[in-house]
């Protein structure tokens, strides 16, 4: 099997060879799967950022038309507040004077 040294170091080298080749493909397969499993995350962070993006431009839209309105609900409010005033007001007196007949 063996006539000489140069034999089994010659087998030795072809099995550190082969275990160096089947440690690279694996290597290889592995990085090529961190590769991929990184363009999903990719993948997924920027359709994630899209959806932020949509709903930050959404926001401010709905933001924009609000503060266009914001003048005439401001006006409508304080007109709200005087009609209650004065309702509030005309009770008090309308019971003052009632009081007053009573007596």
């Amino acid at each position: 099997m063996f006539e000489n040294s140069k034999d089994l170091l010659n087998i030795a080298i072809a099995v550190a060879i082969v275990g160096l080749a089947a440690f690279s493909c694996w290597a290889i397969y592995y990085f090529a799967r961190i590769l991929q499993q990184a363009f999903t995350i990719i993948k997924e962070m920027r359709s994630r950022l899209h959806k932020i993006d949509e709903l930050i431009k959404t926001v401010k839209d709905k933001l924009e038309h609000t503060t266009s309105y914001l003048l005439l609900i401001s006006e409508g409010v304080k007109k709200l507040v005087d009609v209650i005033k004065e309702r509030t007001d005309g009770g008090k007196k309308q019971t003052k004077s009632r009081k007053q007949k009573t007596k």
